[in-house]
């Protein structure tokens, strides 16, 4: 570590550059994971705020819930642990403001879906035309009382609550009662509803034309969701990758310039552990270093960052980020081990 140290005090422009250059990498690499959690979040934050284990769905759905459509007997007798949903898309218009795509979630009060949201302020629908919204509506300029339409109709639904993360593929969502999501869908004769969630594991719906689908199943199929998770893992592994050649390929050039320093350590008598040691260390060091810059990078670029964009940051996933780039410095350090061990005093000193 001594050696290390000197190393890097010594040689500070060149051990400046591989600091920024992993900070750089570091954080770019984490606003791209906190984008990847924010997306991911987006999709499903309404999903995963009602606790259910698995869904019924009609099986011509393709495992959506928006084309989804069950009749009262095929949704069968329900227990406490189960809940009946309508889901739908639609277009709130109101005067003064843009259109907003928005998907329409019709519950019933006494399910534990209803029950599951959370208000940050107002109260929950009353009636078919009352409505819960997500916050993104009041960042929009939506306030309590504010009356609103959805697509076509000619009926005024108002807004008596807002509730944070209520979110389905990135659109908000609006919470109605099951009646709101009928007459929505009032062309539809003989229609009941669009899914059974249950909180229970074990539920399976054996209705006919019904098919029951575990909660991660249901989530992979959201529409782009695999795709989008799968792109960003992808770049992230690439950039660990790249982190790793370009440690690698910086230190491998720096211990080539340091070889007749280390020559003359090994003719004092230096063992060679204590050389590799100082690689090693130095590696670590420049990265813990470069780690440091990349986190406060990434927390003030958190902190500026307007509420529209969509970006989350989890502690536990990060860390794992931040080792992972830790490793990838200790295999870089470990390339130049090798002239380390083979470097011959004579050779060096007498060339």
């Amino acid at each position: 570590m001594f050696l290390a140290l000197r190393e890097i005090k010594k040689e500070k422009v060149r051990s400046g550059l591989i600091v920024a250059m992993i900070a750089l990498i570091g954080y770019l690499i984490f606003i791209l994971t906190g984008l990847a959690l924010g997306l991911a979040q987006q999709n499903t934050d309404a999903y995963n705020s009602w606790g259910f284990q698995n869904v019924s769905l009609s099986d011509s759905a393709n495992v959506d819930m928006r084309q989804s459509f069950m009749t009262k007997q095929q949704v069968g007798h329900l227990s406490k642990q189960e809940a009946v949903v309508g889901q739908t898309s639609v277009v709130a218009k109101a005067k003064g403001h843009a259109n907003s795509v928005a998907v329409l979630v019709g519950t019933k009060a006494n399910q534990f879906v209803a029950k599951s949201i959370q208000l940050t302020s107002g109260h929950r629908s009353k009636n078919q035309y009352q409505v819960v919204a997500d916050e993104a509506f009041k960042q929009a300029g939506y306030e309590l009382g504010d009356q609103i339409k959805l697509n076509d109709g000619q009926h005024r639904y108002t807004i008596v609550g807002f509730t944070k993360n209520a979110k389905m593929n990135v659109a908000p969502v609006l919470y109605g009662q099951l009646s709101t999501w009928h007459g929505l869908k009032s062309s539809m004769r003989g229609i009941y509803a669009s899914a059974v969630v249950s909180k229970n594991a074990n539920y399976r719906n054996h209705q006919s034309g019904v098919k029951t689908y575990s909660k991660q199943t249901f989530i992979n199929k959201l529409p782009g969701y695999t795709a989008q998770t799968m792109t960003f893992e992808l770049m992230i592994g690439f950039l660990m990758l790249i982190s790793l050649i370009v440690i690698a390929v910086f230190l491998y050039i720096l211990t080539l310039q340091k070889l007749p320093n280390y020559a003359v350590l090994r003719v004092q008598g230096v063992p060679s552990r204590i050389l590799v040691g100082a690689t090693i260390s130095q590696s670590l060091l420049l990265a813990v270093g470069g780690l440091l810059i990349a986190t406060v990078l990434t927390i003030a670029t958190a902190l500026a960052m307007p509420a529209a964009v969509p970006m989350a940051f989890d502690l536990p996933i990060l860390g794992s980020v931040g080792f992972g780039l830790l490793l990838m410095s200790l295999l870089g350090g470990l390339v130049p081990v090798r002239s380390v061990l083979k470097v011959d005093p004579v050779s060096v000193i007498g060339g």
